[in-house]
């Protein structure tokens, strides 16, 4: 597995597989407050993107991998990246 809780982070290492959605979901709806480390973090199942858009945990960082860092966690932290803000009008 590519997810592991370590005290109050929880570090994904590697190639984060579909199977680490699951554990991953239960962690974080357990406790909002746990960090998430992409340190080591070498590629992400869309299942698991998808989940940490979902929940936005606080992220630890950077990511080692250019593509995580320079794609993926700039839209992590955005607001609203999906642009599903409600519209008024």
């Amino acid at each position: 597995m590519s997810a592991r809780l370590d005290g109050n982070i929880i570090v994904l290492e590697g190639a984060c597989r579909v199977e680490d959605a699951e554990p991953l979901l239960g962690w974080l709806q357990a406790d909002r407050s746990l960090i998430v480390d992409l340190t080591d973090a070498e590629h992400l199942h869309t299942a698991v993107l998808q989940l940490l858009m979902a929940m936005r945990p606080a992220l630890k960082g950077p990511a080692r991998d250019d593509f995580i860092r320079e794609w993926l966690t700039p839209a992590l932290l955005e607001a609203d990246p999906l642009g599903m803000a409600p519209h008024e009008g």
